[in-house]
């Protein structure tokens, strides 16, 4: 069977729109996709990765953008749907890294406000600074000068607040106390999840294909380490995937012994219609696109000037209400959890923008550092 080329894998996306850019310096491929710019311009971070193949990271790109778009309306937050990737052909050294930064700043340019990013998988505070230096369209770096730089603590603490509330529904409690919680990926999110689910009292296992990170992440929360290879046959009673997205399929779903499906990663189903063989195997999974939704929902409200950081903290906290009403949206209509939230996005996404001048991301921190 032949591999699918870029025609094959945009033919049956229903986005705005794709830009595809070469750059060759350095033999990257960029992609910046357009989702949707319902309720506003497109915002998504920007993921950068070796692939395989470039296609795939055009495949990354128009996932994770729609789930963006899910993102923001589950939140009702005046943005769209999008997603940056930069697949680049091996690790780049600090000068070919930094010259890759600009000239995406100048692209970021060329659309005009339509778009706005900010850190995401492979890419860091300091890439943000480095585009900032040529480009105003970056979350994260314009605004309060005195703010934090680094959404993964945000995403963190939204993750905790909704496997809190994924627990109460199934246990009819939220006490952590002696629940397992199997943390896949220990990086910048994963590693401060597992911190607070050993301060609530949980037994904590982790996994990370970096032996020493999951080594040093299990040490700090008295925890176990589990070998990559025996991931979903694991025992515990929440799986929270926190690293790469996809990780649940035809494949993974049979070997899984938890009851409770709840992490950071973005785009967690290989397709849909994984949500329903999570449900008819009896696990309850939270929609990733609402649960890992902390990071971005925390640098909106805090380069619109909320203050002080606890404020902040405690809307990030409200995820875990936001979860409550989708688990019960989904046992009152018997569908998925996904179909419950998605149908809670789209109900948002019909009723449109709040603020109809609110039309380019520009306008949008203009409102920020005022």
């Amino acid at each position: 069977m032949s591999e699918s080329t870029f025609l094959d894998i945009l033919e049956p996306w229903d986005g705005v729109g794709v830009l595809v850019r070469r750059d060759h310096p350095t033999g990257t491929w960029i992609f910046v996709a357009i989702h949707d710019d319902t309720l506003g311009p497109a915002t998504g971070g920007l993921r950068m990765k070796v692939y395989d193949r470039p296609e795939d990271g055009l495949r990354d790109a128009l996932r994770l953008s729609e789930g963006m778009t899910y993102k923001w309306a589950a939140m009702d937050f005046p943005f769209g749907g999008g997603k940056t990737v930069l697949a680049i052909p091996r690790p780049l050294d600090d000068d070919e890294r930094r010259g890759l930064m600009l000239r995406f700043g100048a692209l970021l340019n060329s659309l005009g406000g339509r778009y706005g990013t900010g850190a995401d998988l492979g890419t860091t505070t300091r890439d943000m600074q480095t585009i900032a230096e040529v480009s105003e369209y970056v979350i994260g770096v314009h605004g309060r000068s005195e703010g934090p730089m680094d959404p993964s603590p945000f995403t963190a603490l939204g993750v905790f607040a909704g496997i809190r509330a994924a627990v109460e529904h199934r246990f009819d409690s939220a006490d952590l106390s002696g629940r397992s919680v199997f943390v896949q990926g220990v990086g910048a999110v994963g590693a401060p999840l597992a911190g607070h689910l050993a301060d609530a009292g949980a037994r904590v296992l982790v996994s990370d294909a970096d032996a020493a990170a999951a080594d040093r992440v299990a040490r700090a929360c008295s925890g176990s380490v589990i070998a990559p290879g025996h991931v979903y046959s694991t025992e515990c009673d929440v799986y929270a995937p926190c690293a790469v997205g996809a990780t649940l399929n035809t494949r993974t779903i049979p070997e899984l012994r938890c009851s409770i499906v709840a992490g950071a990663a973005n785009n967690q189903l290989e397709t849909r219609e994984d949500a329903e063989r999570l449900s008819e195997r009896g696990i309850l999974y939270a929609p990733d696109y609402v649960i890992n939704g902390g990071g971005a929902m925390a640098f909106t409200l805090i380069y619109q000037g909320l203050e002080p950081i606890s404020a902040v903290e405690n809307r990030v906290l409200s995820i875990g209400s936001h979860l409550k009403r989708i688990f019960e949206e989904s046992a009152r209509t018997a569908c998925s959890p996904l179909e419950a939230a998605r149908s809670q996005a789209e109900r948002t996404l019909r009723r449109g923008p709040l603020d109809s001048e609110m039309s380019t991301f520009g306008d949008i921190q203009g409102r920020f550092t005022r």
